[in-house]
């Protein structure tokens, strides 16, 4: 159905056109000049040593798994309330994934309580997801880690330029993986980036990402190598020049797009504050962050009654959507599962408004003020 006010917007314009037609003209369309200009500017946009380009996150997750070792059988803690990608990469290397709670209803990232709980002599590793670019309490989560001789991976699609003590999302722990999937911050159509301060990991991510080549068609075509040869079991996890100049662009408009989100965001909380029956996740945060969703969590809910409140507002023409339905609920993932009673919650009454920096004043006010009439408050 056709909606008045989307979940999303692309932030495209004329800019992302040219830069795709100017690729295409230069007759070099794969991996390429483009690419390494991408992976430099977001490594220095974000304060890491080292950035690698890939075709989205899950192959990012996927690598991270590889570099730090994991295996069949190691437990690996991560949350449930998170997009699926986050635990398959997990089971990608026959890993455990073990499923920890989130926080509150005011805070929707994995409890370092529950964590702690849940570390046993197998576990390997903690895969934290900053939640809607809001960040995980890494002071605890890095001080658990370094207790337990753990690696750290911050699935962080949802935070470019978020910051957590002065430090941006993705750089606190050994590995940050970040999407440029059609509805995120920044908008590839399919993309990734795997960023590290580690240089063993820097070197062998650029190696499993095109075959375990050691070089690539690029470096040979400008004379920079002549031959490879092939030293580890890699993949095809390349991205194209094509993508990688629209992220370029992107990466130019990042900024602006945040400072915007930001003012949305202070709308819909001055608008929503004496709302009853709502709880707005990290309403209280004064940290920067990306702002990719904004949530509520309707309270005394259900599954049935949130649908009902979906229904009612797509009736007005507002789009909405649920992030996430939790993982541990997924039949693949079943034998896995625990009690996550916070996340079992929230999954069923969590609501995903639109967010996107061209929505307007009127916008906001419309759809607030539909939600107030479909809770009858």
């Amino acid at each position: 159905m056709s909606y008045k006010i989307p979940l999303f917007d692309l932030n495209f314009d004329e800019e992302e056109e040219n830069a795709v037609i100017q690729v295409i003209r230069s007759k070099w369309i794969s991996s390429g000049p483009k690419t390494q200009a991408l992976e430099e500017k977001f490594a220095t946009m974000l304060g890491s040593e080292h950035a690698l380009a890939l075709t989205n996150c899950t192959v990012s997750l996927h690598l991270a798994m590889n570099l730090i070792g994991i295996k069949a059988g190691d437990e690996v803690i991560c949350p449930s309330l998170t997009f699926v990608a986050t635990c398959n990469a997990i089971r990608y290397v026959h890993g455990i994934p073990v499923f920890a709670d989130i926080k509150s209803m005011t805070d929707l990232t994995i409890d370092p309580d529950d964590i702690e709980r849940k570390i046993t002599s197998r576990t390997k590793a903690i895969i934290v997801m900053h939640f809607g670019g809001f960040s995980c309490d890494m002071d605890r989560i890095m001080d658990l880690a370094q207790r337990h001789d753990l690696k750290v991976i911050e699935d962080a699609c949802h935070g470019p330029l978020s910051e957590y003590g002065g430090r941006k999302l993705g750089t606190i722990g050994d590995i940050g993986c970040f999407s440029f999937f059609s509805n995120k911050n920044i908008s590839t159509g399919e993309g990734g980036m795997l960023i590290t301060n580690n240089q063993a990991y820097s070197d062998r991510a650029r190696l499993l990402r095109s075959h375990g080549m050691t070089s690539m068609s690029y470096e040979r075509s400008t004379g920079h190598s002549t031959s490879y040869d092939v030293v580890d079991l890699g993949f095809n996890y390349r991205m194209d020049d094509i993508r990688a100049a629209i992220g370029l662009v992107q990466l130019d408009k990042l900024r602006a797009d945040i400072s915007i989100r930001a003012a949305i965001r202070n709308q819909y909380l001055d608008l929503l504050k004496n709302v009853d029956g709502i709880t707005v996740p990290f309403a209280a945060s004064e940290t920067i962050a990306s702002n990719y969703i904004f949530t509520i969590v309707l309270k005394d809910a259900t599954v049935d009654k949130r649908d009902k409140v979906r229904g009612q507002l797509a009736e007005a023409g507002i789009q909405t959507s649920v992030h996430y339905p939790a993982v541990h609920r997924f039949s693949v993932f079943r034998e896995f599962s625990s009690d996550l009673p916070l996340t079992d919650y929230v999954t069923d009454s969590l609501i995903t408004l639109p967010m996107y920096s061209r929505l307007s004043a009127e916008d906001i006010q419309y759809i607030v003020l539909n939600l107030k009439r479909v809770l009858n408050v």
